[in-house]
């Protein structure tokens, strides 16, 4: 009778750890979600910065070739070198926010992690 009690103890303990296992593996990933939602954010706002400021660059390139061409004078030169910054600053940007957009970089590392060694820690408690 002992022995069935305690095997009954057993299974109630493992349905409890069970359950608190699950309950913060979903805690884990709300977390990770909320974190990576703030990433994804950051990385659509690098990049609309980044298109504004190449639309500026691309405006003043015009107009800098405008000039250039209507009176090949200095004033063009200036105009030219302003662009050109624009457009390094702005590629500088969108490829930022691009590379904070990659799936490698939004998938919830650390609970794809904590996930699997839970599932080898119950495997090794199976085969004990």
């Amino acid at each position: 009778m002992n022995n069935n009690n305690n095997i009954i103890q057993t299974i109630r303990e493992l349905i409890a750890d069970a359950t608190l296992l699950v309950r913060q593996e979903i805690d884990l990933a709300k977390a990770e979600a909320a974190e990576k939602l703030g990433q994804i954010q950051a990385g659509v706002a690098a990049v609309a910065v980044g298109l504004l400021i190449a639309l500026t660059a691309l405006l003043v390139l015009v107009q800098a070739l405008v000039v250039a061409l209507g009176n090949i004078m200095p004033p063009a030169l200036a105009a030219l070198i302003v662009g050109v910054v624009l457009a390094l600053i702005a590629f500088v940007l969108v490829m930022n926010g691009a590379n904070q957009l990659k799936p490698e970089n939004l998938a919830p590392k650390r609970t794809i992690r904590s996930v699997r060694e839970n599932a080898e820690k119950m495997k090794e408690g199976r085969s004990s």
